[in-house]
């Protein structure tokens, strides 16, 4: 659908995913990322409140995405925005890379119109496909006054979160995500009908889009029984200018990777530590290895951000060129309990 200029409307990317899916017999029974966005419209049907412009982003499984993709999608929802005349914007995006996407696009969108991001846990050509009834949804947030100024959305089988915080918690479920830290904002019936929890009065500030070209590799290590600094090392080598730790219980390690992270840190790399447990923060409480050690060896906690969206803040901020300090602030800031 094409809007008029001067006519208020949503502007609806599509990016792939599961929601645009097909089986293909020529892959062996694989699905993969099919329809655009103007299949993901029809396949809702009806009427909306707004005239919906569509666009296609990109046409992949999420799994496949990388940083530079991410922000791809966050350049084309402020240019949609750019546009006086659009009252919100909807993203069909796959689940398993929805929480870094979402949660990136939330922390350089300053604009309070409603952008919501929706997807689905079933292909297109199931028998009883999710995703109709979960964009229509996501339209009906989207164009909704009650969304606006709230940051990034996810709507999801009938519940909406915050960016912040959001996981996937389910591989199958059409009740797929969770955000234990953060909680609800609220649901959404089939009708459209709303039912939202009350905004927050404040939210930090928006960060600006790196420059294209700006890329810098931020890797993922773990911390498990038996675990040394081999792997931390070896993204160094890489050229990793920064690295996400994913420790145990309140973000502990060991004193191996306290010793790695100690050289990383001291040559220039910055290292955020975040935990593999579900909800709660990470505390530096422990020595001999634990979180009290990780700190003292330069890693940044990443409070309520776990390893997924701690990686996504770290590679925007070191692509804005941020020092350490403002870097340990940001994650003070946008892992904290507010």
């Amino acid at each position: 659908m094409t809007p008029s200029m001067s006519e208020e409307h949503l502007v609806l990317l599509a990016t792939g995913g599961t929601i645009s899916s097909r089986t293909r017999a020529d892959l062996g029974g694989a699905a993969v990322a099919s329809d655009g966005a103007d299949e993901l419209l029809r396949s809702v049907g009806g009427a909306h409140a707004f005239p919906v412009q569509v666009v296609d982003v990109l046409r992949v499984g999420s799994y496949a995405l990388d940083v530079d993709d991410m922000l791809l999608v966050c350049s084309r929802i402020r240019e949609a925005l750019a546009d006086p005349s659009v009252v919100g914007v909807v993203v069909t995006h796959g689940t398993d890379t929805m929480e870094e996407t979402a949660f990136l696009a939330d922390l350089v969108q300053g604009d309070p119109r409603p952008v919501v991001f929706t997807g689905a846990q079933k292909a297109a050509d199931a028998e009883d496909p999710d995703g109709p009834a979960n964009l229509a949804r996501a339209i009906a947030l989207a164009g909704s006054a009650e969304a606006k100024g709230r940051g990034v959305l996810l709507s999801f089988a009938g519940e909406v979160f915050p960016a912040r915080g959001v996981r996937k918690t389910e591989t199958v479920r059409v009740h797929a995500f969770g955000n234990p830290d953060y909680g609800r904002d609220g649901s959404i019936a089939d009708d459209g009908r709303l039912n939202l929890a009350a905004a927050k009065a404040r939210r930090p500030a928006a960060l600006p889009l790196p420059h294209p070209g700006a890329a810098c590799r931020v890797d993922l290590v773990a911390s498990y029984p038996g675990a040394d600094g081999a792997h931390l090392r070896a993204s160094l080598d890489a050229g990793a200018a920064g690295i996400v730790l994913q420790g145990t219980g309140i973000g502990n390690a060991n004193p191996l990777l306290c010793q790695a992270v100690a050289e990383a840190t001291a040559g220039g790399a910055v290292v955020v530590t975040s935990t593999r447990v579900n909800a709660g923060p990470v505390v530096p409480v422990y020595g001999a290895g634990g979180g009290k050690d990780l700190l003292a060896a330069g890693a940044i906690p990443s409070g309520f951000l776990r390893p997924s969206q701690s990686l996504v803040l770290l590679s925007l901020l070191l692509r804005l060129g941020s020092s350490r300090e403002e870097i340990a602030a940001a994650f003070a800031e946008r892992g904290g309990t507010g």
